[in-house]
């Protein structure tokens, strides 16, 4: 008997900065305004590693339009109630100018545990990221999947590049966030697995040993979710507008189906070496959506609108299935006009084009970040 077609509900997860809406600077959030926030939206938040972080996600939702009523929700009531301690939030994935020895880590049990487990590396984790959930039911599937999935993992990160600065410099890169992050150990491109039983084993090979305490403690750019019956991408960085968010959730959703409708017909994307999927990896991490990934069956670096418009074809049927054409649409104008990191430094040129010298532009980025993140709420 064929198996029934997966149900392809997403859940997004987002990370937040919290800033002082006057100097711009991360602050700690209070415990009054994680109580708050709590109370408004109950599981849906919760705190992060570091003092100055929250994290929001969706329930499950069968559609894109969906996902944007409850994002909305989220990130509305989170702004309102940060406004009330004279805190703003911002959806980037490196703060422009605060230095990451000057934020502390919550004081619990798990986050002291994490701290102690992971020594000077853990603190530098002053980034946030974008996770997308989606439902895949059989367990042997996602691992098929994530195994060709991983091949856009790269297009994806491309797309949702917003982390341009570190420190009060421009790193180079449009999303330092994967430097730091990938200094955490288990982080990276999944390996290759057979079947979900290999990846079992390869996880109870760890928690036997207590290395670690469960398969959360895995950090791939993709993999099973430990908690429900999805694949998880955490391989974007966050947005900080709505719509760009919704995009990137769009197209990894409608990329799924993709691979399934492929499956069902005894067909699969080809997969590459992860040595070489590494490289497109680095090339979006290091230029974003301005130089093109490598096309391994055409054997050429391909400017990244052709990228977007081969893969929009491919999701095509996808996208009208789940009512998001609109919205992987987008993929368009952002590989056209941007993304956060180039929207960024156009903002910090601006400022010092004006006159403004080098403190006083990187908080123009700020307040800019904190523009986006109110837009369309």
């Amino acid at each position: 008997m064929a198996q029934p077609q997966p149900e392809f509900t997403i859940g997004i997860e987002e990370e937040y900065l919290l800033v002082d809406a006057e100097t711009m600077a991360l602050t700690e959030a209070p415990e009054a305004l994680m109580d708050a926030c709590r109370n408004k939206l109950q599981d849906q938040v919760s705190p992060e590693f570091l003092n100055c972080q929250i994290e929001i996600g969706t329930k499950v939702c069968g559609t894109i339009a969906d996902a944007r009523n409850d994002l909305r929700h989220l990130r509305a009531c989170v702004a309102r109630e940060a406004g009330k301690f004279g805190l703003a939030p911002i959806a980037a994935s490196c703060h422009p100018f605060s230095d990451w020895r000057e934020q502390k880590h919550r004081d619990k049990d798990r986050y002291n545990d994490l701290s102690a487990d992971l020594a000077g590396v853990v603190r530098r984790m002053l980034i946030c990221g974008m996770h997308v959930h989606v439902a895949v039911g059989a367990p042997d599937r996602r691992i098929d999947m994530m195994n060709q999935l991983s091949y856009f993992l790269p297009h994806l990160l491309a797309l949702s590049c917003s982390s341009p600065f570190w420190q009060g410099q421009d790193t180079g890169l449009d999303s330092y966030r994967l430097t730091v992050f990938d200094n955490l150990p288990r982080t990276g491109l999944p390996p290759r697995m057979s079947s979900f039983g290999e990846y079992e084993r390869a996880v109870g090979a760890l928690t036997d040993l207590g290395v670690i305490e469960d398969a959360s403690k895995i950090w791939w750019d993709l993999r099973p979710s430990s908690k429900y019956p999805t694949i998880e991408s955490r391989i974007c960085d966050v947005q900080p507008r709505m719509e760009d968010a919704l995009t990137l959730a769009a197209l990894t959703q409608a990329l799924s189906r993709m691979l399934w409708r492929l499956a069902v017909k005894n067909q699969r994307w080809r997969i590459y070496e992860t040595f070489l999927i590494a490289e497109n990896r680095w090339r979006a991490q290091r230029y974003g959506v301005r130089e093109g990934l490598i096309d391994f069956g055409q054997g050429d670096i391909i400017p990244f609108g052709e990228l977007v418009a081969e893969m929009l074809e491919l999701i095509a049927a996808d996208a009208v299935h789940f009512g998001s054409a609109s919205e992987v649409s987008r993929a368009r104008d952002i590989a056209a006009n941007g993304t956060s990191a180039d929207r960024q430094r156009r903002v910090y040129q601006s400022a010092l084009e004006k006159g403004d010298d080098n403190d006083a532009a990187l908080r123009a980025i700020v307040a800019h970040l904190i523009d986006e993140f109110h837009e369309d709420l």
